[in-house]
């Protein structure tokens, strides 16, 4: 069976996997007669699928405890959330260095230069990585010193994925940050790899994602990025 990657909004993406629908980042409201191909989630759409949500942290547009309604539609569905967020919902929360093992798929956590966790998860044959906010957050208004500081934690982070073959990586590259936006992806791909690689973090900007496939750091892996377009966009390996 082949995995199916749908695009969301923003950081939050859908994929459907051979015994799980794996949901990243979600935030968003449902719109009346809302559905997955218009990019949100739909509970009755999913109700029958091996449903696991993964929040990265607190962050309004990586989290709204909207995602606890689906408990009443969806029959078999487990949460999986950064240990900054604060929920009386029967969870499992993970930080930065954990790894737990949810018996059909495990989890490790990666600590971001934000706040909250990067996600590696293993499932079905599958290695997926979730960057949520952990990126080479480069700013014109910080320091240099600070920006130095910036880089050296984000590469620690990513140099403990080293030997890892990850088949799908969500990895920011955010258009705020102008010419320095696919510093973390570049790094991130050089470094790590993966087969497949998604930009996101652009606030709905997706047009920016257009620079992946002509900047010439992404030359040696552009073939690799799925670029998608809008809300419902899907993508199958």
């Amino acid at each position: 069976m082949s995995t199916k990657v749908i695009y969301l909004h923003h950081s939050s993406f859908a994929v459907k996997t051979a015994s799980h629908f794996f949901i990243f980042d979600y935030y968003m409201d449902i719109p009346h007669g809302g559905s997955l191909a218009e990019g949100v989630i739909n509970p009755e759409e999913i109700s029958d699928e091996n449903v696991v949500v993964f929040t990265s942290h607190h962050h309004p547009d990586h989290y709204s405890p909207r995602i606890f309604r689906w408990r009443s539609k969806v029959s078999r569905i487990r949460y999986v959330l950064s240990g900054d967020i604060k929920t009386s919902e029967e969870v499992s929360f993970i930080k930065a260095g954990q790894k737990i093992d949810l018996g059909d798929l495990q989890v490790s956590a990666l600590k971001s230069t934000d706040i909250g966790v990067a996600f590696l998860i293993k499932a079905d044959g599958l290695c997926i990585y979730h960057a949520g906010d952990l990126n080479w957050w480069k700013w014109n208004e910080d320091t240099k010193a600070e920006q130095k500081q910036a880089g050296e934690n984000f590469m620690a982070q990513i140099d403990l994925l080293k030997g890892e073959k990850i088949d799908l990586a969500f990895l920011p590259a955010d258009p705020r940050q102008g010419s320095d936006a696919l510093l973390g992806f570049d790094y991130f791909m050089r470094t790590v790899g993966a087969k497949y690689a998604v930009p996101m973090h652009s606030f709905g900007q997706t047009d920016f994602f257009r620079c992946l496939k002509t900047d010439g750091r992404t030359a040696e892996y552009r073939d690799r990025i799925w670029i998608y377009s809008k809300r419902g966009d899907k993508m199958s390996f």
